[in-house]
């Protein structure tokens, strides 16, 4: 196994890698609606919450080597099921033509307040 860590400025106190990569995979740790660098909650709603999950995906798939068309599934959760509509019109713009096997879940709260978290599998 090998940990996927990109350098982050902010320290982040969790006991969990980022990535980790073990028999082909890359498996990324849930990522928040927050910025690793300021440890700062996306500013606006499910949009811009959305769009630093996301971001913060990109990030752990770029420090692999990765694109997110390497993205095999990911698993998605929201605080609110009537933002799927919006959240898949995001997710859709950030993948493209790529669409990876995924389920979005909802749950009544998330860490520090954010909107969405993102897990994902990917293949090297």
């Amino acid at each position: 196994m090998k940990k996927v860590t990109p350098e982050y400025k902010m320290i982040n106190k969790g006991h969990y890698s980022p990535g980790m990569v073990s028999n082909g995979l890359l498996f990324v740790s849930g990522q928040l609606s927050i910025d690793p660098d300021t440890r700062k909650v996306a500013d606006g709603g499910l949009k811009e919450h959305s769009i630093q999950a996301l971001n913060n995906l990109d990030r752990v798939l770029k420090e692999a080597g990765l694109t997110r068309e390497s993205v095999v599934q990911c698993r998605v959760y929201i605080t609110d099921m009537e933002h799927w509509e919006e959240f898949n019109t995001i997710y859709g713009e950030f993948f493209g033509d790529h669409k990876p096997a995924r389920a979005v879940v909802p749950v009544p709260e998330l860490h520090f307040g954010c909107l969405v978290e993102i897990e994902a599998v990917a293949e090297l």
